[in-house]
């Protein structure tokens, strides 16, 4: 323990971060910066040529900043996992999916661990950032890196949960505050050692299940606060109120309320999945939770209601879907980025070519796509709204020119409230 908090102290510490996409190429770039040399080690071979030869690859990542570290020697990429043998410190930032019956998939977290006790060395600390439901570090990871070292003194098994929101200018790796939960109290003696040279705040808790817990809570809050909006979109909508005016109004309150805001559903990494892992274990407990998968049903139906209300606004203007022609506007799964995971457009693009529509979609930040079934490249953001039966909002990118959309759409429907700032209603704007 002494030797390998000394090694971190003096950055002499050798680190692979197994992973390199929106969680791992921040923390490699953070630890190079720091003065570590890290290794980022991942399967696909795109990613390991692009971060060998200094490009980045994620928008919050500037390539200028990594080409240098890369040049000094601080940062190499492999797609050998032979580089673990070497690695004082591993993290683990790879993906955990749900299946097609939303279940937790880990298996991506069961191949890592194999993949380092395969290599495994007295004296290393394993972090494990992916998200996961409570005792997955403990259950899964703790059992198959204890076969013959010591947990506590010769190997070192921490859980903290990435918290990467994508585009955020204000808040990046650094100051982000870190939670950090330890299989033994030297564990997190050890963890917080390395996550204190690139974070400003680390937040101990007394175990790796609470460390998963906290994940979770700080998802499904905002799943379940998002299901809730959603909902009351709906109600509004029959009484014919405008849900985001009332929200932008009930925000005005300086205490007891935290605005939410519609939209057409959940994307991303975390929030459509997280709240998922822990209804799952629960249901292991015999415990449903009630909460969780009700905000599930409602975010999950919200790709159809808009298709609905595309539909409907078609129907008024004596229109039929069937054979229409519909414009997506934005498929990344939220504005100024290129992440698509999860994005609610596929289903709204899957659903309207169900119902007979020519579907095409324009996004600055998405060329093109080949996701969830649907391969399309973009329509150029510079080309003419009026040859569509429909505009459909459903990424709210600042650099799309709406004030155009507005003057040559025939029908637009704003799923994301974007057109108020650009002279609000219309007779060609239908609202969620």
């Amino acid at each position: 323990m002494k030797a390998l908090e000394e090694k971190i102290a003096d950055r002499s510490a050798e680190i692979v971060v197994i992973g390199i996409g929106y969680v791992g190429l921040p923390l490699v770039v953070e630890l190079a910066k720091a003065g570590f040399h890290v290794t980022g080690y991942d399967k696909d071979p795109r990613k390991v040529a692009a971060l060998s030869g200094g490009t980045s690859y994620i928008e919050d990542i500037p390539t200028d900043v990594v080409q240098p570290l890369v040049a000094g020697g601080k940062i190499s990429a492999s797609t050998d996992p032979a580089v673990l043998g070497r690695a004082d410190c591993v993290i683990v930032c790879v993906p955990t999916p749900l299946n097609k019956t939303k279940e937790p998939d880990i298996s991506y977290i069961v191949s890592a661990t194999e993949e380092i006790v395969a290599h495994q060395h007295p004296g290393m600390l394993i972090v494990l950032e992916s998200t996961t439901y409570p005792g997955t570090t403990r259950e899964v990871m703790v059992p198959k890196l204890t076969q013959g070292f010591a947990l506590g003194e010769q190997v070192f098994v921490c859980f903290s949960p990435e918290r990467v929101d994508p585009g955020n200018k204000r808040y990046g790796t650094r100051n982000t505050p870190k939670v950090l939960g330890g299989s033994t109290p030297a564990c997190i003696v050890v963890g917080q050692a390395l996550y204190s040279q690139i974070i400003d705040t680390v937040v101990p808790v007394s175990s790796t299940d609470t460390a998963e817990m906290v994940k979770l809570l700080e998802n499904t809050f905002r799943a379940v606060n998002i299901g809730l909006v959603n909902e009351t979109a709906q109600i509004a909508r029959r009484l014919g109120i405008d849900v985001f005016e009332v929200v932008r109004a009930a925000s005005t309150k300086p205490f007891g309320f935290m605005p939410f805001y519609p939209g057409p559903g959940l994307g991303g990494h975390c929030i459509p999945i997280d709240p998922l892992y822990l209804s799952w274990k629960l249901r292991e407990l015999k415990f449903q939770a009630k909460f969780i998968e009700l905000a599930d049903q409602v975010n999950s139906t919200m790709p159809s209601y808009v298709v609905g209300i595309v539909t409907d606004a078609l129907n008024d203007r004596e229109r039929s879907v069937k054979g229409s022609r519909v414009l997506i506007s934005g498929v990344a799964y939220k504005k100024n980025i290129t992440d698509m995971r999860e994005s609610p457009a596929f289903d709204v693009i899957a659903e309207l070519e169900r119902r007979g529509a020519k579907v095409e979609y324009m996004d600055p930040w998405v060329p093109e796509v080949d996701e969830h079934g649907v391969r399309m490249k973009s329509v150029d953001p510079a080309a003419s709204f009026a040859p569509y039966d429909v505009v459909v909002i459903v990424t709210d990118h600042d650099d799309v020119d709406y004030a155009r959309m507005r003057r040559e759409a025939r029908l637009i429907v704003d799923s994301r409230d974007v057109m108020r700032k650009h002279g609000g209603a219309g007779h060609n704007i239908v609202g969620l």
